[in-house]
């Protein structure tokens, strides 16, 4: 069963949303890559590095960064740079490919096809490598609720992305990869049913009656051009 309302379906969840990336710069490397987190509740982290890891690729001259953390439930944006770099790059190289990002526990259930992992397979490879990239995420919440009566939270997002060489009076701006987000206040509710009995005992009994049906009418189809031919042949013999 599927409902929408509005709420913040996790209250106890301290006002964060758990969210996991997982990205490939195959041409910046790893010394250089960070992530930094800014809100509208002032926070502003320059190298984030708790619960990340980034893994060398092309000989060292590329980066797989792959992190966890958490972002408040307001307006904001994360986004992987070389800002935290002790030395800036002449030349940085943004072209990437998104191979995760997801919001919330991940739901496993085959009925629900929803857009919890939207960004997945993201390739921007052949990008301008000064271009910066904008990916603008509005995130909703979502909920699950099986027989059992336990919930899990979790969010799907719809995105928007542009990318862009920037500049300023003082020349061309660092570029990165930006994820901007917001919050719909509509959740969407996923609630598992077993089918009652009596719904189940309607439903074999119309399969039964149809069946009885439509052999009835096969069975006047057959008997009525059984009599035709006879009389057919009848005519012939007279």
């Amino acid at each position: 069963v599927n409902e929408l309302y509005v709420d913040d379906p996790d209250k106890d969840s301290g006002g964060k949303i758990d969210v996991s990336l997982n990205i490939s710069l195959p041409n910046l490397n790893c010394d250089l890559v960070g992530l930094d987190i800014q809100d509208e509740m002032g926070r502003h982290e320059v190298g984030h590095i708790d619960n990340s890891m980034k893994i060398p690729l092309n000989n060292g001259y590329g980066c797989r960064f792959e992190g966890k953390f958490t972002v408040n439930k307001v307006p904001g944006n994360f986004h992987v740079s070389t800002h935290s770099a002790t030395a800036q790059p002449q030349s940085p190289d943004m072209t990437h490919i998104i191979h995760k990002l997801t919001f919330g526990e991940k739901l496993q259930v085959h009925t629900i096809h929803g857009a919890f992992n939207a960004l997945a397979g993201s390739d921007r490879l052949a990008s301008n490598p000064l271009a910066s990239h904008d990916y603008i995420l509005k995130i909703v919440p979502t909920v699950y609720e099986d027989m059992a009566g336990k919930h899990r939270f979790s969010y799907q997002y719809t995105v928007a992305n542009k990318e862009y060489v920037a500049y300023s009076h003082t020349g061309r701006i660092i570029p990165a990869i930006w994820f901007r987000y917001d919050l719909s206040p509509i959740t969407v509710k996923y609630t598992e049913r077993r089918q009652p009995l009596y719904r189940f005992i309607t439903t074999i009994c119309a399969i039964i009656g149809g069946t009885f049906t439509v052999a009835g009418i096969i069975d006047s189809c057959i008997f009525t051009a059984s009599e035709a031919w006879k009389k057919i042949q009848l005519g012939k013999m007279s």
